[in-house]
């Protein structure tokens, strides 16, 4: 059995918002996403901006998955949601809220609190 077959799997995502766009992009997720996300069964555990590091224009995120097959059913099921698109069209239309996003899957550690 893989790493990625044992248990939980966290992705982590750092969104670099536009200059002067954060505030945008957080209303975004608080408005609209986090519910489509909801309708999806996507389970976030936390969110974060950050106070001291490279930039302060940063939304920080993760999300909890069972498995790498429930991350791809239901993140593709959220991208290709015709409400989600037309709010990202809609937030958008004052110009672009994020110039990129890393994202990384994390299993943890035996040792991990977070398991």
């Amino acid at each position: 059995m893989t790493q990625l077959e044992k248990g939980m799997i966290y992705e982590l995502r750092i969104y670099h918002a536009m200059p002067g766009r954060l505030p945008a992009l957080l209303a975004r997720f608080q408005n609209h996403t986090l519910r489509i996300w909801e309708k999806h069964g996507i389970r976030q555990a936390g969110f974060w901006t950050t106070l001291i590091g490279s930039s302060n224009q940063q939304l920080t995120y993760m999300l909890a998955w069972d498995s790498m097959a429930e991350r791809e059913k239901r993140w593709s099921a959220f991208l290709a949601d015709p409400e989600w698109i037309a709010v990202s069209t809609e937030t958008e239309k004052d110009g672009q809220l994020v110039q990129n996003i890393s994202s990384e899957l994390l299993a943890p550690t035996a040792f991990s609190s977070v398991k």
